[in-house]
């Protein structure tokens, strides 16, 4: 497995909210992570039908187009009763004219649980994908998840996207009511960052 030597990773996201849950991972790393709208990178697009795919879309051609290591993130939430949608088509649920809402998502979710008299609980897992690629076109994957469940109405103001309807396993507070530093700790991210610790260089 290729190292990753200190300096500056581009973290292939134009997401404020992702892009900072990276930097308080990475911080302690001596890692300056840079986000691809500081660079002005345009968002590529993203056809494939897995996270892995678009991951390794949007990391490549941010590598490819800064010369920069590069890490992207493609992740989403896996809904049991939903046949395990919106999955990696999450953030296509969020999109209007206006742009992502994930509160006009969560409640289409949620109707579309109702519509299935789905029962309690309503399982479901934040999955993340995370490929960290390198200019030359060499790349390293990592996957992380978190089991738990929706919950209705949301609940919390922290967080980003799905957040305030995912319960995880042992947990009685969505992500959206716990401090970052909690939900880091135990995020899908958090878990799939904890396997990309192994490219750290020594």
């Amino acid at each position: 497995m290729r190292k990753l030597e200190p300096g500056r990773l581009l973290v292939a996201t134009h997401n404020a909210g992702k892009l900072e849950e990276f930097r308080q991972l990475m911080g302690p790393y001596g890692i300056d992570v840079v986000g691809a709208a500081e660079m002005d990178l345009p968002e590529p697009v993203e056809d494939g039908t897995t996270f892995v795919e678009n991951a390794r879309i949007k990391a490549h051609a941010a590598a490819k187009a800064t010369g920069l290591p590069s890490l992207s993130d493609d992740s989403g939430i896996e809904v049991d009763c939903l046949d395990g949608a919106p999955g990696v088509y999450t953030a296509d649920w969020a999109e209007t004219p206006e742009g992502r809402n994930f509160t006009m998502a969560m409640e289409k979710t949620w109707a579309a649980c109702e519509a299935k008299g789905a029962p309690e609980p309503r399982t479901a897992r934040f999955r993340a994908t995370l490929v960290l690629a390198w200019p030359d076109g060499h790349d390293e994957v990592f996957e992380g998840r978190v089991e738990g469940r929706l919950v209705w109405p949301m609940r919390g103001a922290a967080g980003h996207g799905y957040d305030p309807m995912f319960q995880p396993e042992g947990e009685s507070r969505t992500f959206a009511e716990m401090p970052a530093d909690e939900k880091n700790a135990i995020s899908h991210r958090a878990d799939a960052f904890k396997k990309l610790l192994s490219v750290f260089g020594e």
